[in-house]
């Protein structure tokens, strides 16, 4: 019996799933917002459970209490983009605009600078992807 065609197979079989897996982490590269960097999400994440006071109204998770949920992928007042999040956190939003009730003020009520603020934006981003990879 001349096995060389399964295991032809076998071979292209693995060969095609790993070139789709590296194409799968390529786009995922890809998708990673210029500004979304593993430092940038440390800093973000320390400022949301810290002084950025975040934490008072998403929850030191980021799961909602007071304000909405920030983990999954349901954005309410945005698309959820990197940049739609900085300008969120900017702008706040005001009562009569909010959809859950709940206003936020604008860079949520803390003395953010603007760096600080695309940090928190980028540790609120990767909330709701969390595979990103490290770049």
């Amino acid at each position: 019996m001349n096995r060389r065609p399964a295991i032809t197979l076998v071979i292209i079989a693995l060969a095609s799933a790993t070139w789709q897996t590296r194409l799968v982490a390529q786009q995922a590269v890809r998708q990673v917002p210029e500004g979304v960097t593993p430092a940038r999400i440390a800093e973000g994440s320390k400022l949301f459970k810290g002084s950025g006071v975040c934490f008072a109204c998403h929850g030191l998770e980021g799961k909602g209490a007071t304000g909405p949920d920030l983990t999954d992928t349901l954005w309410i007042h945005s698309t959820g983009s990197f940049s739609e999040i900085v300008q969120q956190i900017v702008k706040g939003v005001p009562q009569n605009r909010s959809k859950s009730g709940v206003m936020m003020p604008p860079r949520g009520g803390a003395q953010l600078n603007d760096e600080q603020v695309k940090a928190v934006a980028a540790y609120v981003w990767s909330l709701s992807h969390p595979t990103v990879p490290s770049r």
